[in-house]
């Protein structure tokens, strides 16, 4: 959500951070709406104050007894009073239309995001190649999880239709190990307090994080039997969470912290669903690009003036379960072309997946400013005793399905066994290998 002030003081810079989006000018249209809400603001006020005004020459008209005058006077009020509540409700649509037209404009670029149509035009930040020798191809992960009987694409689809999976035995395992090996890792290294949020949300967190009411079709709502019954219509719903990071972020709406309450840094592992309603014929097979999938989110909470070494900080969480994991990775600054709606500045971690031979996006480390913090009137007070709203941050730390993806593929063997990386031998029981049932 954008700030009409900053707009107002200065529509050229706007304009321009939204050029580097690709986008047209708006400033002049909300300034335009801006000055019809004032203008609506304006005359309720001058209604209520002529009401008042009249309401003391009555009083003086009773009390010299010119019955005429407070006649008139109070048909005069009675006319104030019909029109108010046609200029309440004007004043009431001037804001909303105001409200959802910056609601529906993404955030401004940082002056250091590259500027780009799409994802040509980002720009390796940095990479990690790891101790391993790098696999230059291999088998696909699922073709090494069916070959092992492990990974059942087909029973997922007679359950629950197309971009579902059944993991069975170790790789089973494999995939829970990942999330409490991240949320470890997360909690007692990182310093991130975990949380067990709740996966359904209702509308205003939905729209606090900016997933309504833009990417709308890509969600999954859910209503409960009555409503269901009732056929939804006008029924309250609630959303399943496409990430984490929207309970995660949600925690601190409507409040004002102490500054030095800040940073809270939180975590979770947790199912997250996604439509996919713009991937249609995009990795449909594989478990690249799922309905439902688990993912360990990290979200931070913090002042603008540590928001971006918060960022570096984040992102260097996130690199340290690949770099445990002993994954070859590359981070890439994403350009204003292919941000997020509600980026500032992005980071994606792409790790390498040889049976594709090329990278694949694990992780996306996002600072949104204090974008969302508008959209959640989420605040703080800072030394000087004002209100101020808070910076945002979240990052995938990391999504554990495209990391099973990973160590399947990295960690192949010649005969179709997998490798179980070292560090996630304990929560495997000691297991070093998968080679599917005997």
């Amino acid at each position: 959500m954008h700030d009409i002030r900053a707009i107002r003081e200065n529509p050229d810079a706007f304009d321009r951070d939204l050029a580097r989006r690709g986008l047209a000018p708006l400033s002049a249209e909300l300034i335009a709406l801006d000055e019809a809400r004032k203008a609506a603001v304006s005359a309720a006020q001058a209604n209520q104050e002529r009401r008042n005004a009249l309401a003391k020459e009555i009083g003086g008209a009773k009390k010299a007894k010119d019955e005429a005058r407070a006649a008139a006077l109070m048909a005069e009020v009675a006319a104030l009073k019909e029109a108010g509540p046609g200029l309440e409700a004007a004043q009431d649509e001037a804001a909303r239309a105001l409200d959802a037209r910056l609601a529906a404009i993404p955030n401004r670029p940082k002056a250091d995001v590259p500027e780009g149509a799409d994802e040509h035009g980002n720009i390796v930040y940095r990479s990690h190649a790891g101790s391993r020798e790098r696999l230059s191809e291999g088998r696909e992960h699922f073709e090494l999880g069916e070959a092992m009987g492990l990974m059942d694409f087909e029973t997922a689809a007679k359950l629950s239709g197309s971009r579902f999976v059944v993991l069975k035995g170790q790789l089973a395992r494999l995939e829970r190990a990942l999330g409490q090996f991240m949320l470890d890792l997360h909690t007692q290294e990182h310093g991130y307090t975990e949380v067990a949020p709740p996966i359904m949300v209702r509308d205003e967190a939905m729209f606090g994080t900016a997933q309504l009411p833009k990417f709308e079709d890509d969600q999954f709502a859910v209503l409960d039997g009555e409503a269901l019954r009732d056929g939804g219509a006008g029924q309250p719903r609630r959303w399943l969470v496409p990430t984490a990071e929207v309970p995660l972020t949600n925690l601190v709406r409507e409040s004002i912290l102490r500054e030095e309450e800040l940073p809270l840094r939180f975590t979770a592992l947790t199912p997250c669903f996604r439509a996919e309603a713009g991937a249609a014929g995009r990795d449909t097979r594989g478990m690249l690009r799922q309905h439902q999938f688990n993912k360990v989110e990290l979200v931070s909470i913090t002042t603008p003036e540590a928001s971006a070494e918060e960022h570096e900080r984040m992102l260097t969480c996130a690199e340290a379960v690949l770099k445990k994991l002993d994954l070859p990775f590359r981070v890439m600054t994403l350009c204003t072309g292919d941000m997020g709606f509600a980026s500032q500045k992005t980071y994606d971690i792409e790790v390498w997946v040889p049976g594709q031979r090329t990278y694949r996006e694990i992780s996306s480390c996002s600072v949104c400013g204090d974008f969302q913090a508008r959209r959640m009137q989420a605040r703080y007070r800072g030394k000087d005793g004002k209100p101020a709203f808070v910076h945002t941050l979240n990052g995938s730390g990391v999504a554990v399905g495209r990391a099973l993806i990973a160590v399947l593929e990295n960690y192949q063997n010649p005969d179709g066994s997998v490798t179980v990386p070292s560090v996630l031998a304990p929560y495997m029981g000691g297991l070093h290998r998968i080679e599917g049932p005997r």
